[in-house]
């Protein structure tokens, strides 16, 4: 047994080279620094105390550097599945009770469970069904509701939890006189102050700025009488080893949560690590070896008090930023939260609420893609609305059911896609042996006697019945002129039983109406089949030909003009897949 495909962590420390240990250390250090204030910010989200943030900051990127297959990402607490989390544990437990945060742990248990499962079984290929449209609604969505769930904290307003945004619009319209201005103020004033550091000054790290002059300020000022809400009292202590809390009632009813969370936050992460891995040759991220150590981390992480975590954006670019070449940079940002957990928490008691909801404002803006769907709007209108959709249901129904609605969608269009492929009637390009579609060249030469067909998609069982009406609905419109239909047969790459059966059918119709089918171009595996199933029979192999216009040629009585080695019955028995 090859004990480095196990655990990757000896691959890279049996070759660790000195010079990387610089870039390590300085990548693990700002990590540690940015996960502290992100930590506590997006456990906010979750609805659970700031502790099991950082918890969940530590211990899962422990375990991802041991089994992890890329050395850049940054795995820990992220907004999007804090959201899910909130959402789905709300349903069955009290916000602020023992039983949610035990429930939000058990979760991340699950979620552990499944991506372990499905990385063993190599089902990483599931993740395709998530299309592009489908992650970009979905991720915008989540965005905006967590942007707009903030609002209570910016605005210092106690409001009914909700992840519906019209829900949310229509409570704080309903407190707008209860405003707490100083709280407000404040936000703002990280909001501004964020970007303005970001865009002017990138140098800094304006997240911790902001947060740490914030703390001062709130408590030079004594913020707190003036009715802005702090943090307040974070435990001092490591995360203990405990054993979730097995309900099997609760199991069954965070299934949904759990499937959701498993495939959100494996695509976060593999997104990130793909993209990442483009600028370095000396490794190869594996998909399925990552499920695993993802889940891996979520389930050992559950022992010691985290939720689920996953890959973050801005921490794995910065990762990659500052140089890190190893996930020993992810070992130093551990211990750099384990320290401040140990001696540093009491610092963040004076931290306003308010200043957490602009950190978490300004990092979910960055999430919502503006750019995608003008770009679909112009060029697939389909796929917009998908999009649209997704969004849409997701922030106004729920978020389950809004990616549940964008995975439908997607899969009807894949479906209606494949039962109603391009279908192209081809003329002769002047006196060239090219042949192109009618609706989309002018002036090309169109036979009376002849038709020819191209059909861009294999013909299987659910477009059968299509391509046989499609090329009758042509040939009628030929009317009793035709003489020849050609088939051009280089995009029928695969057939099935219900092909064959279309074909013959096809054949049968036609020779009833004097009408010739030939066949032109057809690959190695589908004249494999057409010859063991006997259809050969039937087309004859004097109406096969290598391209149409030899079709065309031996229609005209050319066919001495044709090589023989063109010729069906010389290269039928080719193995190849040509």
């Amino acid at each position: 047994m090859n004990l480095k495909v196990i655990f990757p962590i000896i691959d890279w420390i049996t070759n660790y080279k000195k010079e990387w240990f610089k870039g390590d250390l300085s990548a693990g250090f700002t990590i540690g620094i940015m996960l502290i204030p992100q930590g506590i910010a997006y456990a906010m989200i979750a609805e659970l105390p700031p502790i099991y943030g950082l918890y969940t900051a530590m211990i899962p990127q422990l375990v991802y550097a041991v089994f992890g297959t890329s050395r850049q990402l940054a795995v820990g607490p992220v907004a999007l599945d804090s959201l899910i989390v909130a959402t789905g544990v709300a349903a069955i437990a009290e916000i602020g009770t023992e039983n949610y945060v035990q429930f939000a742990i058990l979760l991340a248990f699950m979620v552990g469970s499944l991506q372990v499962f499905f990385g063993v079984f190599k089902l990483g290929f599931l993740v395709n069904f998530l299309s592009k449209p489908v992650i970009n609604g979905f991720t915008s969505a989540a965005a905006i509701i967590i942007g707009f769930s903030q609002l209570n904290n910016l605005l210092g307003l106690n409001l009914e939890r909700s992840s519906k945004i019209q829900y949310i619009l229509y409570d704080v319209y309903n407190h707008l006189t209860e405003i707490n201005l100083p709280s407000f103020f404040v936000g703002i004033s990280a909001i501004l102050s964020i970007v303005f550091f970001k865009k002017y000054v990138k140098k800094i790290p304006a997240t911790v700025v902001v947060i740490l002059l914030s703390i001062l300020v709130a408590k030079i000022l004594n913020l707190e009488q003036l009715g802005v809400k702090l943090v307040g009292e974070i435990p001092n202590e490591l995360p203990k080893f405990t054993i979730p809390t097995f309900d099997k009632e609760v199991m069954l009813k965070m299934i949904p949560v759990a499937f959701t969370l498993s495939f959100i936050g494996f695509l976060e992460a593999i997104s990130l690590a793909k993209a990442v891995e483009i600028h370095h040759t000396e490794y190869k991220v594996k998909p399925n070896k990552e499920f695993i150590a993802l889940g891996l981390g979520n389930i050992i992480g559950s022992f010691f008090q985290t939720y689920t975590s996953t890959g973050g954006f801005s921490r794995t670019a910065v990762n990659n930023q500052e140089g890190a070449k190893t996930p020993l940079s992810s070992i130093v940002a551990a211990l750099v939260v384990a320290l401040t957990l140990l001696f540093f928490t009491p610092v963040f008691y004076y931290l306003p609420k308010a200043v957490l909801a602009a950190v978490i404002m300004v990092a979910v803006y960055g999430l919502i893609d503006f750019k995608m769907p003008k770009n679909l709007f112009k060029y697939t209108v389909r796929d917009f609305l998908i999009l649209l959709a997704t969004l849409l249901i997701t922030i106004t129904i729920g978020i389950e059911k809004g990616i549940l609605t964008g995975v439908i969608l997607s899969i009807v269009m894949l479906i209606y896609n494949s039962v109603t492929p391009h279908i192209a009637v081809l003329g002769q390009v002047g006196d060239t042996h090219f042949y192109r579609n009618t609706k989309r060249f002018k002036d090309l030469n169109i036979d009376k006697e002849y038709l020819i067909i191209r059909f861009d998609s294999p013909l299987h069982f659910a477009n059968a019945t299509f391509f046989k009406d499609k090329v009758q609905e042509f040939a009628k419109s030929k009317g009793k002129t035709l003489k020849l239909i050609i088939i051009d047969g280089e995009s029928l790459k695969r057939l099935d039983s219900s092909a064959i059966i279309t074909l013959e059918e096809l054949l049968d119709f036609f020779k009833s109406q004097n009408v010739i089918i030939s066949f032109a171009g057809l690959k190695g595996p589908t004249r494999d089949l057409i010859k063991k199933s006997g259809l050969i029979d039937k087309i004859g192999t004097d109406q096969c030909f290598m391209s149409i216009h030899e079709a065309v040629a031996c229609y005209y009585n050319k066919c001495n003009n044709i090589p023989q080695n063109s010729k069906f019955d010389k290269y039928i028995n080719q193995t190849d897949n040509s």
